[in-house]
């Protein structure tokens, strides 16, 4: 049980055998020995084993903690995968709404501005012809 338990706690904390040694202040050698079954920390290091993986020492001392499945942690980072493509294409899809209405705009202002100029130059086309009208028939 003990054994177990501390190789799934060192395991699931990202930790190396030497790296747990490390600060325990013992030799790789112990901490192989302890999940071999072939030795036992005695109570200081073991409060202190605890106090390292975040634990209580019953449930070092306690039955045998399971690592969590590969298929649960590989669901869990599909679905992280699928919130960040997600995330992503709602982003694409906002940006291409934007520039999409900023390009209508652009096209219908270009087209008011068109409607406006043929309108100005017929008003002032006509008003040239009647000026010129009247200064030939002075």
């Amino acid at each position: 049980m003990f054994q177990e338990n501390l190789k799934t706690l060192r395991r699931q904390r990202g930790l190396s055998q030497q790296a747990l040694a490390d600060r325990l202040h013992v030799v790789r050698q112990t901490i192989s020995k302890w999940e071999r079954g072939t030795s036992v920390p005695d109570a200081d290091l073991l409060i202190r084993l605890a106090e390292e993986l975040d634990t209580t020492v019953a449930d070092l001392l306690g039955e045998t903690i399971s690592e969590p499945s590969d298929e649960t942690a590989l669901s869990r980072q599909l679905s992280q995968l699928n919130s960040i493509l997600a995330e992503r294409n709602r982003r694409h899809r906002r940006i291409c709404r934007v520039v999409g209405l900023a390009v209508l705009c652009v096209v219908f202002c270009f087209v008011l501005l068109i409607a406006c100029n043929i309108v100005v130059f017929d008003h002032a086309d006509v008003s040239q012809v009647e000026t010129s009208e009247v200064v030939s028939e002075a």
